[in-house]
């Protein structure tokens, strides 16, 4: 590597930090969230692009600006869809998904998550779970995080969970497994 080569390389660097700065003004935070699977996928795309561009042998600042607009102006669709179209955001979104209600295991939904119960004792863990009985719920997200909520005597609002596949089992702890 000689130093033209360095100087284009700390040029393209400086170029596509910049415009991502830019980008991510215009088009705000949100595009970095991860609150869905194609978020995720653009945070993945965009640290993709910006490795590429500034490390290539031959970086193109130009060829990495358009792709990341690219980007975010598909993230930009895609959320107005999500929001506006009801049947399409069934289409594009995970539905997150209940692994546990009130201590017990929902195996159905955990296989479908293709998970297992020691993935499951990982999550508890890491939340400092000490027994099932602690557990209100654990869902999955989205994203694939998992969400561990600990017991308590009511349910507030129930509503925070009417997005949950099965959100019934919940509510009504009788519910088969």
């Amino acid at each position: 590597m000689d130093w033209s080569q360095v100087g284009a390389v700390a040029l393209s660097a400086i170029g596509i930090y910049f415009g991502l700065i830019l980008f991510t003004r215009l088009m705000g935070l949100r595009s970095f969230s991860k609150l869905s699977s194609h978020d995720f996928a653009m945070t993945v795309g965009i640290g993709s692009i910006l490795a590429s561009t500034v490390v290539s042998k031959s970086p193109s600042l130009l060829q990495g600006l358009v792709a990341m607009a690219m980007l975010f102006l598909l993230q930009a669709v895609v959320s107005i869809i999500r929001r506006k179209v009801k049947p399409l955001k069934d289409l594009i979104d995970n539905e997150p998904v209940v692994l546990m209600a009130h201590g017990e295991y929902y195996w159905n939904n955990i296989k479908q998550a293709s998970l297992s119960k020691s993935d499951i004792h990982q999550i508890l863990r890491k939340n400092g779970i000490k027994s099932k009985s602690e557990i209100f719920a654990v869902i999955m997200e989205t994203t694939g995080d998992m969400s561990v909520i600990k017991q308590s005597d009511t349910v507030a609002d129930k509503a925070l969970f009417d997005d949950v596949r099965e959100c019934e089992l919940l509510l009504n702890p009788t519910q088969s497994k």
